[in-house]
């Protein structure tokens, strides 16, 4: 799972399509209004973000996160990759069937 930001959903939007499209990503969840509170340059920020989620496999991660970061506005993206554990079995299938490499609904 690659947790990232993005500020606005368009550009949240224009990203998870391109990782469904390619095959980096089987599903991208995304939630507007996030407030975030941070250091930048040496002065405390306050901003509205979009939480972006991706569901990817492993194999796929390091291409998908080099995606995000050229399709991302920011000079230095939220970019997380979080270990997934584990989960429904079929639907696990899924992210990996859909992050095949061989576009939208890969199996």
């Amino acid at each position: 799972m690659i947790y990232a930001t993005f500020p606005d959903m368009a550009t949240a939007r224009a990203a998870a399509g391109q990782l469904v499209r390619e095959g980096l990503a089987a599903c991208v969840n995304m939630w507007p209004g996030m407030i975030s509170l941070y250091c930048w340059e040496g002065a405390v920020e306050e901003g509205q973000e979009v939480v972006f989620l991706a569901k990817t496999t492993v194999a796929r991660q390091d291409e998908a996160v080099q995606a995000i970061r050229a399709l991302h506005p920011y000079d230095e993206p939220a970019i997380l990759v979080l270990p997934v554990e584990g989960g429904s079995a079929s639907f696990l299938d899924w992210i990996r069937a859909g992050s095949s490499g061989q576009g939208p609904g890969a199996s």
